[in-house]
């Protein structure tokens, strides 16, 4: 029987993590945790109570809050992936908009949401067989994880792929407001004091600025068999 182990995909904002998590998952018949899409409904909620907008932003009423904010995965059969439930309401649509996407870190680097959230995280893959991505899940999530990927590609490349993804959405966005999103999210996550987004030790660096999903994909599932 082939032994099932943890796979923690940690990067850079944009850089496909969720695309190469799922279909690892797939392949493997594995479970995959969206971390990302966690912060982002707790990032809805917030807006949704009016805690933090562009200009203002009450952590305090947020923290005092998040015993109210309730979050799960259901598998859509019909998507192959599992979307993000806030309170029972599905929000997968509602938390991939650029409005989230510019408060995301903020509320990311909220020590009391961190520890919340990672605490559900190591629960979800207390029995290995996962493909979690994020921003600390080699770091601080599974630590021990047997596979550890920390992807990266140039920020032009990644607003670029960010820009085109919302425009296929039927979401109206200009290229330069992506790209200032993206860089900034770079500024936050690398620089909060609670864990920032940083290369495990033992972790693959592996940058797909010019790599198409077919190589990215064989390259990564050759360092999986290598694992198992």
């Amino acid at each position: 029987m082939t032994k099932k182990i943890t796979i923690a995909i940690d990067g850079f904002s944009s850089t496909g993590k969720s695309t190469i998590a799922k279909q690892l998952a797939k392949k493997l018949e594995y479970i995959y945790v969206d971390t990302g899409a966690m912060y982002r409904a707790v990032t809805l909620y917030a807006m949704q109570q009016n805690y933090i907008s562009e200009t203002f932003f009450n952590s305090n009423e947020l923290i005092a809050d998040l015993d109210n904010i309730s979050l799960s995965f259901t598998f859509n059969e019909q998507l192959g992936f599992a979307e993000m439930f806030l309170n029972g309401t599905n929000v997968e649509k509602e938390i991939r908009t650029i409005e989230v996407s510019k408060l995301v870190s903020k509320v990311a680097a909220i020590s009391e949401i961190r520890k919340k959230l990672v605490k559900e995280q190591q629960e979800m893959g207390k029995n290995k067989g996962i493909v979690m991505d994020g921003r600390d899940i080699g770091t601080v999530v599974f630590p021990n994880a047997e596979l550890k990927l920390f992807m990266t590609a140039s920020a032009d490349k990644r607003a670029t792929r960010r820009y085109k993804e919302l425009l296929d959405r039927g979401d109206k966005v200009k290229y330069e407001e992506i790209l200032r999103n993206v860089q900034e999210r770079d500024r936050i996550d690398s620089t909060r004091e609670d864990s920032p987004l940083i290369k495990a030790n033992d972790a693959i660096e592996f940058d797909n600025s010019d790599m198409g999903l077919k190589e990215q994909f064989e390259r990564i599932m050759s360092l999986v068999n290598a694992r198992i």
